[in-house]
């Protein structure tokens, strides 16, 4: 038996994510492993928190495109409200602005779902051991993309524009000047090299910015 595995212990994981096929399938795989048992799994982002209070796993594996709250928020939860929980976080999209605003939020590994699941086990063992996993073509990525250029308030003012919301809209539920959000659009829309907030919007998403 290799020797990262550890039969007298269970290692305790809690599971976040919205599929609930692909949920079911990784709960079953994960636990045909020897020393993983899976003790709560979870559809939406916000309710993460109260079920590893509840249950009090050893490591979280989150999904990004959570409802509710993200699983890059819901990391950064964790980190405060349980920070003896290790979390990977699993993702469909091996964005470079992902894996920096993961490891931002506190979490001890970014792996791409498209990887085998035994992968994704030896994974579990070792950020319980205390190392970081990272899914080496999206470091190398990262690396190559430079950090984030937009501000927390960018971000803020993007999202809160994405359903087609007017400047006034986006003024009333930031509480900001409608002149202060029209300055921090067009900071945002500069700095992604876009013509418009939709645009930049959809580029910021697309480089894992927000």
């Amino acid at each position: 038996m290799p020797s990262d595995r550890r039969p007298g212990k269970h290692i305790r994981v809690l599971l976040a994510e919205d599929q609930g096929m692909m949920r079911g399938a990784l709960a079953l795989l994960l636990g045909m492993e020897p020393d993983i048992e899976v003790v709560a799994q979870v559809p939406a982002g916000d309710a993460i928190v109260d079920a590893a209070l509840t249950h009090r796993p050893d490591v979280a594996l989150l999904d990004i495109e959570l409802p509710g709250l993200s699983g890059l928020d819901a990391a950064a939860e964790l980190r405060d409200q349980v920070p003896d929980c290790r979390v990977l976080i699993l993702t469909t999209f091996g964005r470079p602005g992902y894996l920096r605003r993961a490891m931002e939020a506190g979490a001890a590994g970014f792996l791409v779902k498209d990887g085998p699941v035994e992968e994704l086990a030896v994974a579990v063992r070792r950020v319980l051991t205390g190392e970081t996993v990272i899914d080496p073509a999206l470091a190398a990525a990262a690396l190559s993309a430079g950090p984030n250029p937009l501000t927390a308030r960018e971000r803020e003012v993007l999202n809160a524009s994405s359903d087609g919301a007017t400047v006034a809209d986006v003024s009333a539920r930031l509480h900001l000047s409608e002149s202060t959000v029209r300055n921090y659009l067009s900071s945002a829309i500069g700095k992604t090299g876009t013509r418009n907030r939709t645009e930049a919007l959809r580029e910021a998403r697309q480089q894992g910015w927000l």
